[in-house]
């Protein structure tokens, strides 16, 4: 016959089905084993201090009976200290004779000695109590069957020494026995049941803590700005997309604050008020003021949680969008349209541009003045200029740079930046154009004609933020030094810094600040580069520790088969 066995590789008992790891790590039981710990050494010193009061009025103390008490007390001060518990306890174990053991032995050696003259059967209770509560219901009825068995015994004792008076005594022990298993019945039953209540509210809250956790989660990743505001104004929670539209310094206040803190958002609360007064849901554009730059134009939204309990309040929840990344994101959608239509058009480009290119040779072979013979080469270099481009933009929307790298060409790096660079210059006569080349003898994997594409993008990018000033567009060029000691290139410019929502979508189709800006620059330099094992990226530093901060594209080529092979 196969006996069935408990988490903890012990037989199964009635608190195991409370909680399927068990009732061991039942709380409440430690704190009631501690309480009854407490009560025994309360006991003990009763106990002695009814020893010194019958010894103070002159009545008879027997040596014995003292020494039982001090011992009890020491038993009693040293299980509290010393004994470690693990609920419940399962058998009449060493747990059970350190602990409800002694106090069976203490009291009824006391009961024995001192005979008719003090009654200790009420202290048996604190035995019976202790096992219905934190033992098994086998542990609890064989206490309580111990408890009556040493009444019964006593009034034995009695009855032969006294047989003519002893009847009265073992009613006595009798009912005194039925109550204490009455009582450990109840006990033992409201024992389990505050344990089950326990084991139901920790499932309870871990699953409420799994679930703020979530929550809190999925709030904190939101694009979305999220405030949650009681009745009174005051922000009980707010996630890094609302520090990142509000701006004035959100994120480094305590919560909960008053959304009325700051001037700017007086409108907010204005509406968080308007949603508890109506009870509905509102939505409306309001300009909020930054701290640095202009006001910035947010879609706000509001819903107020449901809330079944009269004496909860509601909550409401507002949640911010950025009106212009909002519209950004739709004219990217737009635009994405509108290239899968441009690469389309391009390939219907390829045939007249294949015969502008035939034509052009044919008329040249004809023509004897330098002048036409100049513009016939212009016409086709632009062709060929033009037909590169069809191939590109044919190229990104296959996604084909993205599976196949292209080894290109070997250029030097310096010489190359340093013309393309100064071509940039003459044909923009922009100003304050510094070139920094600090890359000697680097070869580096890149198409000369993709180079000038990147170098261009990146120099328009940056001269349409920069200010006028002498060095306020710089090119650079250095080997960085490492294991693998890429060259890189870096334009750097002292723009305004980029808004964290402008940096999320920098190399992404489509996307520009600029109304007039189709958004293809940036994801065609990071195409180019990818497609030649370059990466490029971006950052806000200064050049010079203490000079100006400024906007830096940085791109870090792969370094060259010539160089490789040294």
């Amino acid at each position: 016959m196969s006996s069935r066995l408990s988490s903890h590789g012990e037989p199964a008992t009635d608190w195991d089905v409370l909680d399927p790891a068990g009732a061991g790590e039942s709380s409440a039981l430690i704190r009631l084993w501690r309480g009854f710990m407490g009560a025994r050494c309360f006991v003990a010193l009763v106990l002695m201090l009814l020893q010194g009061v019958a010894y103070a009025m002159g009545q008879t103390v027997q040596p014995a009976a003292v020494a039982i008490s001090c011992l009890y007390l020491a038993a009693s001060w040293l299980g509290m200290r010393y004994t470690r518990f693990r609920p419940p306890i399962r058998s009449f174990t060493a747990l059970w004779l350190l602990t409800i053991g002694i106090d069976l032995a203490a009291f009824t050696a006391l009961q024995v000695l001192q005979g008719g003259n003090v009654n200790y059967t009420p202290l048996f209770a604190l035995p019976v109590l202790m096992s219905a509560v934190l033992g098994t219901m086998t542990v609890s009825l064989g206490t309580a069957a111990t408890v009556t068995l040493l009444l019964l015994a006593d009034a034995g004792w009695h009855w032969l020494q006294q047989p003519v008076d002893s009847s009265t005594r073992f009613v006595q022990a009798a009912l005194t026995g039925t109550g204490l298993f009455v009582v450990a019945l109840l006990a033992h039953e409201l024992a389990r049941r505050l344990a089950r209540e326990e084991a139901v509210a920790q499932r309870s809250r871990s699953s409420a803590q799994m679930q703020a956790e979530v929550n809190d989660l999925v709030i904190e990743t939101l694009s979305e700005g999220v405030l949650v505001i009681d009745a009174e104004g005051l922000v009980h929670a707010a996630n890094p997309a609302a520090d990142a539209i509000l701006g004035q310094g959100l994120a480094k206040l305590a919560l909960p604050f008053p959304l009325h803190a700051q001037p700017a958002w007086h409108a907010l609360a204005a509406l968080a008020r308007q949603t508890f007064a109506r009870r509905a849901p509102q939505a409306e554009e309001i300009p909020v003021a930054q701290a640095r730059g202009a006001a910035r134009e947010v879609r706000v939204r509001t819903r107020l949680t449901p809330t079944s309990d009269r004496h909860v309040d509601s909550l409401c929840v507002m949640f911010l969008q950025d009106l212009r990344e909002l519209e950004a994101r739709i004219r990217t959608e737009k635009l994405a349209a509108m290239g899968r239509m441009s690469a389309a058009v391009a390939h219907e480009i390829r045939n007249p541009l294949a015969a502008i290119t035939q034509a052009s040779a044919l008329l040249a072979e004809d023509l004897t003045d330098p002048g036409h013979r100049k513009l016939t080469s212009m016409v086709q270099h632009n062709a060929q200029r033009l037909a590169r481009i069809v191939d590109d933009v044919l190229d990104v929307s296959r996604a084909r740079q993205q599976r196949v790298l292209s080894l290109g060409e070997q250029v030097v790096l310096d010489p190359a930046v340093q013309v393309l660079a100064e071509e940039w210059v003459r044909q923009t006569q922009r100003k304050g154009v510094l070139i920094s080349l600090d890359a000697p003898g680097s070869d580096v994997r890149f198409d000369a004609e993709h180079l000038r594409r990147l170098m261009v993008n990146l120099l328009d990018n940056a001269s349409r933020y920069a200010s006028q000033q002498d060095g306020s567009i710089q090119v650079l060029t250095t080997l960085q030094r490492g294991g693998s000691a890429r060259p890189s290139l870096m334009v750097w410019s002292d723009g305004a810094p980029l808004e964290p929502a402008v940096q999320r979508h920098l190399f992404e189709p489509f996307f520009s600040s600029e109304s007039r800006s189709s958004g293809l620059g940036l994801f065609l330099c990071r195409e180019l580069c990818r497609r030649h094992g370059a990466t490029i990226g971006y950052e806000r530093r200064s050049l010079a520790p203490g000079g100006p901060e400024g906007n830096e594209f940085f791109v870090s080529f792969a370094v060259s088969e010539n160089r490789l092979t040294q």
